[in-house]
């Protein structure tokens, strides 16, 4: 499970990041106005539990206040689509004009994205793609590419051979499905000899650490790890394999591959220790802007076409809605100090 130290820490973080919101960001009213006359947003965050979700957390903080936007009370649904669906009526009875979530469970959100639609209050969906329901955009990369840059990373590394233990996200959200499609489709393509492992987990730590500490037992020529979340999975995961013996550096013989997808600070670390190989960084600071962005634009009466953008990234076509596509990029010892990351400028 994740040390206590780490847990008391993510959510201190967490608390500090909400009652910042408080004072720095809220200039709203229940009438959904302000004094500049501009709407009113309401903020949802997926959890508090993430080294990646709290590093986002303080994005939206920083990019609120810069952009000067009208904020109602920030929210934390805690990984609870109930809680989540609660946060979204208070944002109505307040005067939103435009929402901002993440939602975890992406089937079940449904209902109230067109609880939503009917009240003409646009939805700015960040990281996951709901699955049915009106969205204006979702402020998302590219999930399959971080499965098949995975595979190919591992495969490679692993010069075709040997046992992989995935660890999955939710199921139930798309960015579970999308990396694990991607990533078993990849291994059974390019590299038939790699026997893949799938352990679901539901993005939980202590789930993590339980299923890989089985696999190892039964596996004990595991040669190579996919964490599919490192804001959750990187601390159980290391410590587990210290415990056991198995935390070798890269280069030294017995070393266990492992990539991730994330790209916080704490990834990056391993990586130049020689704990992980690699990880997909899912642009944090970019989420943040960018949702903020099309939120302020959404309550504002503008449109978006699909196409390439100003930002380098690209804007698809949904069957419910328009999904701005940002760029991840494969992170190793060769670029893990390059200052463009979000993860070497977080909190700085």
């Amino acid at each position: 499970m994740k040390p206590r130290s780490s847990r008391i820490a993510a959510t201190a973080a967490a608390v500090v990041v909400l009652a910042g919101f408080a004072t720095a960001c809220n200039r709203g009213s229940d009438s959904g106005g302000s004094a500049s006359g501009k709407p009113a947003i309401g903020i949802d965050l997926p959890r508090a539990d993430s080294d990646f979700w709290n590093s986002y957390a303080q994005y939206v903080k920083q990019d609120a206040a810069a952009q000067g936007l009208n904020t109602l009370p920030v929210s934390n649904s805690q990984n609870d689509v109930t809680k989540l669906v609660a946060n979204v009526q208070v944002f109505q009875n307040t005067g939103a004009k435009a929402v901002v979530m993440a939602p975890q469970d992406t089937g079940a959100i449904a209902s109230t994205l067109e609880t939503l639609s009917a009240k003409k209050i646009p939805v700015v969906s960040v990281d996951t793609r709901p699955d049915k329901g009106n969205v204006y955009m979702v402020v998302r990369a590219d999930n399959k590419a971080y499965g098949t840059k995975a595979c190919e990373f591992l495969g490679k590394q692993l010069d075709g051979k040997g046992k992989v233990a995935e660890l999955q996200g939710a199921l139930s959200s798309i960015n579970g499905r999308d990396r694990s499609e991607a990533f078993a489709a990849c291994m059974k393509e390019k590299f038939p000899g790699i026997q893949v492992i799938e352990l679901a987990t539901d993005w939980k730590g202590d789930v993590a650490s339980a299923k890989l500490q089985s696999t190892l037992a039964a596996n004990p020529d595991l040669s190579g790890i996919y964490m599919q979340a490192g804001g959750v999975f990187l601390q159980p995961t290391l410590a587990l394999l210290q415990q056991k013996g198995l935390l070798k550096p890269a280069g030294q013989s017995g070393h266990i591959a492992i990539i991730s997808n994330d790209g916080i600070p704490q990834e990056f670390d391993a990586i130049r220790k020689g704990d992980i190989d690699a990880t997909v960084s899912q642009p944090a600071d970019l989420y943040a802007k960018y949702a903020l962005f099309y939120a302020q634009a959404s309550a504002d009466g503008k449109t978006f076409q699909p196409g390439a953008t100003d930002h380098e990234s690209t804007i698809i076509q949904l069957p419910n809605g328009l999904e701005d596509q940002l760029p991840a990029p494969l992170v190793t010892k060769d670029n893990v100090d390059d200052k463009a990351l979000w993860g070497n400028n977080v909190g700085k």
